[in-house]
């Protein structure tokens, strides 16, 4: 039988958005990218001038706010709309004030375990395409398939820069690769659900590789599955 629970983990800018939507596209699963319900509460909590380092308010918020993440509303690139109370945050959860809080953020307990029911919750149907930074090791140990995909931070930082540039919005690759060397750092050293490669993933190095061969690579791992007998 095909995978119907697929995690993808990995570092930001490694190519697990891009390729999670496009294989979910694909096998025709429901896309979730898990980073955005982190991001959107620290998109929330900076509007409301909520400070980030105030783990008790920012954990209170996560508890009451409303997250939605549904197929694209708009025709602009978006993989997703993400809703936050009701508030289309699709584009203002990827700006740089959210880079640099997001991880500290998701370093909350409290905030994590929300975000972790709701995960599970949504996964529970299967079919589904769940892309984060703990899904392997956290959200869905069990997954049919598990995929760690990577690449160099200064190609990560690169990519990030070229994103941000499409968009119209300012990008200094220098200042990037200083924020993502933090978060790097943030993510793999946290107490609580660590970046750590999940026990049994297929790690794939996108560095040198296209989308289109990116998405070959993990579309074989899932056939490779398909085929194994029960």
């Amino acid at each position: 039988m095909r995978p119907s629970t697929i995690a993808i983990d990995g570092p930001a800018a490694s190519g697990k958005s891009t390729i999670g939507e496009l294989l979910a596209r694909r096998l025709g699963y429901l896309y979730f990218d898990t980073g955005v319900m982190y991001r959107a509460v620290t998109w929330v909590a900076l509007k409301r001038e909520i400070p980030p380092e105030n783990e008790e308010a920012v954990t209170a918020l996560a508890a009451t706010l409303h997250i939605d993440v549904l197929p694209p509303t708009v025709e602009d690139g978006r993989q997703y709309t993400v809703m936050a109370d009701g508030e289309d945050v699709t584009w203002s959860i990827r700006r740089p004030d959210v880079d640099a809080n997001v991880s500290l953020v998701s370093t909350y307990r409290g905030v994590r375990t929300e975000m972790v029911r709701q995960q599970r919750r949504v996964a529970a149907n299967g079919r589904i395409v769940m892309v984060g930074r703990d899904i392997g090791t956290v959200v869905l140990p069990d997954a049919d398939l598990k995929v760690y995909l990577d690449a160099t931070v200064e190609e990560r930082a690169w990519r990030r820069c070229r994103e941000m540039q499409a968009r119209g919005e300012p990008a200094d690759y220098e200042e990037i690769l200083a924020m993502m060397r933090r978060r790097d750092e943030i993510d793999s050293h946290r107490a609580i659900s660590p970046l750590r490669v999940p026990e049994g993933a297929v790690v794939v190095d996108t560095t040198e590789l296209t989308i289109e061969e990116a998405l070959d690579r993990v579309l074989s791992l899932v056939e490779e599955r398909e085929c194994r007998p029960a």
